[in-house]
């Protein structure tokens, strides 16, 4: 490992040799006077505003909080390799959040290339089951209403055993070069010192104030000592948090899955009732296996392998779109028809929710198994169905897809594209922290799920990651998050693999949100598709023939998907990194 990196680091491992410390910190102290609180502002800035950057040498980006990028930068600056830069991103963001909708609990997917290798791997270190909950449709998970602020039942059997931890350790001792406690700098940094919070942050605690005041440290965490919730320009630090990152950059991630920290984490999830143990987290492992790969013209996908829902609902929409011939039609953004299909292609992911009997019995003779899924030959079939009028309704989406997302590219072409989440709604409806972490409920809506894989056994992960080659050479890793992931990450693929748009193109492009669906006639439920006002001319949505609903800016934030990505020119080396126009990341490069 370190051979790989001897040359190219002559030149800085000098410049470090003459300014004295050997020791590289990614502290904000060092970054420069005025540095983290221009990028804490610009976590505050309107939208739209994602302005590409291009550099030479390295280039990091993200969906959300644009001082976890400078974090990312920092890391590519003093030597770190794209994993250094990812894995130091995706701390700071969820630092920054609180644990909100991400969380050191968490789950984490990655997909990298390594450039001295030539290999792609793919690494999961999603959601395990709790090996005690046999019987997880008694999982308490109905809310009032429907709403997902709501209170319901509270219940410790909604935890489940998440990765992030263990998935941050493993990637960064394949092919980190940093040192490990380096990483965690600027977290530690930003949880002690702490921050001034910003409006769209404080939105999260006015949604949960209720439940983060039911347990005495989520209260003495997430809650001003004077008793009042924190608001927007309110002060906020973490010191129980920083003191837990140190333990883990120091002790490694066993100080959480089986040290001090499992221990109190284990005993607060039982005194809610919850069937976790402390075998449920000494046996949690991370999976690495190779990529699932797929062919489209001059272009390739390496994308999460097994096991990934999402990646069964990326290829088989590729798939439709190339047999349908929706390029030869026109984009989406011009053509009504195309706007029509687009719709219907990416409306196919939820097949995956459906059970393969109840798929055999919508298209009877047609193998609608996952692996068949990724078939060419299953996707030209199943769209002579669709175009017969046989096609899935897309019902309106209870599961939450809090996410965030980190690409980065170092000095040796090195690409990682990491998502990670904490897979439900705003710390949860149970809001328990543990020493500054938080631990979710992401089992209250996925107890079919929890069934089906069985007790002890890894959850397949919706995300959708992974890395564009073009004749053979990587060119692009990408990463998506959010409640309509599938829908932009589709979109943005084929503005590039079928429309030959550059990343700044597509991620600009005209798109189709999260749909709707009216379900009051069983017999003949109706969706509604969502785009934002006059992002696309009326008579496209019109000669679409679908029921449209435009919404306006303000409205886009749970509604949209977001896909981030960094394009290298495998001639000039030039790096291209995007962020998405709604939403508070950043891309940055030098």
């Amino acid at each position: 490992m370190k051979n790989r990196f001897a040359l190219p680091l002559l030149t800085s491992l000098f410049v470090l040799a003459c300014s004295g410390p050997t020791t590289p910190s990614l502290s904000p102290e060092k970054w420069g006077a005025g540095e983290l609180q221009k990028y804490l502002d610009m976590d505050a800035r309107p939208y739209p505003n994602n302005p590409a950057a291009v550099g030479q040498v390295g280039a990091v980006t993200t969906t959300f909080h644009s001082p976890a990028s400078r974090a990312g930068l920092e890391a590519l600056k003093l030597g770190g390799t794209s994993i250094d830069a990812a894995l130091t991103t995706a701390l700071a963001q969820v630092t920054l959040n609180a644990g909100a909708v991400i969380s050191f609990f968490g789950i984490m997917n990655m997909v990298h290339y390594d450039a001295a290798t030539g290999q792609i791997v793919s690494m999961d270190a999603t959601w395990n089951t709790v090996k005690n909950e046999t019987d997880p449709m008694t999982i308490p998970g109905a809310l009032k209403g429907g709403d997902l602020f709501a209170t319901r039942e509270i219940s410790g059997r909604t935890a489940l055993v998440g990765g992030f931890m263990r998935g941050l350790e493993a990637a960064h001792q394949r092919y980190g070069k940093l040192p490990f406690k380096t990483l965690f700098e600027p977290s530690i940094h930003l949880a002690r010192n702490g921050f001034v919070m910003n409006e769209r942050t404080a939105e999260f605690f006015k949604q949960r104030d209720a439940q983060l005041r039911r347990l005495p440290e989520t209260m003495a965490t997430l809650v001003k000592p004077d008793g009042t919730g924190y608001q927007s320009g309110d002060f906020f630090k973490q010191p129980a948090l920083a003191t837990t990152l140190d333990s883990v950059a120091t002790r490694g991630a066993d100080y959480m899955y089986k040290g001090g920290w499992g221990k109190k984490a284990i005993a607060a999830i039982q005194k809610d009732g919850g069937k976790m143990t402390m075998d449920d987290l000494a046996n949690y492992q991370v999976i690495w296996s190779d990529p699932t790969r797929v062919k489209y013209g001059d272009y390739e996908l390496a994308v999460l392998g097994k096991p990934s829902n999402g990646t069964v609902n990326l290829i088989e929409a590729l798939n439709l779109a190339e047999a349908s011939g929706i390029a030869k039609i026109g984009h989406w953004s011009t053509n009504g028809q195309a706007f029509r299909m687009i719709s219907d292609i990416t409306n196919m992911f939820t097949l995956s929710y459906l059970p393969v009997a109840t798929r055999n019995l919508i298209y009877p003779g047609l193998n609608l198994s996952d692996s068949s899924r990724l078939l060419k030959s299953t996707a030209q079939e199943l769209w002579k169905r669709m175009e017969a009028g046989v096609k899935i309704v897309s019902y309106a989406d209870k599961n939450p897809k809090h996410s965030d997302t980190v690409v980065a590219i170092d000095q040796w072409g090195n690409m990682t594209a990491i998502t990670h989440s904490i897979n439900t709604a705003v710390w949860g409806v149970e809001a328990i922290v543990v020493d500054g972490v938080s631990i979710g409920d992401a089992a209250w809506y996925q107890q079919a799920q929890i069934a089906l894989a069985g007790p002890g056994n890894r959850l397949p992960a919706p995300i959708e990651i992974g890395i564009v080659s073009k004749n053979g050479v990587p060119i692009i890793p990408f990463a998506s998050m959010s409640t309509g992931l599938h829908q932009q990450t589709v979109q943005s693929l084929l503005n590039i693999i079928a429309y030959d748009m550059t990343v700044e193109q597509a991620i600009n492009a005209p798109s189709l949100l999260f749909p709707l669906t009216d379900a009051s006639n069983p017999m003949a439920p109706k969706n509604t598709v969502q785009v934002m006002t006059g992002a696309f001319p009326e008579e496209v949505l019109q000669a679409s023939g679908l029921p449209v609903a435009a919404i306006p800016p303000t409205e886009r934030r749970y509604k949209q998907g977001l896909w981030v990505g960094i394009h290298r020119d495998p001639v000039t080396r030039k790096l291209t990194a995007v962020s998405p126009p709604y939403a508070n990341g950043c891309a940055l490069a030098y």
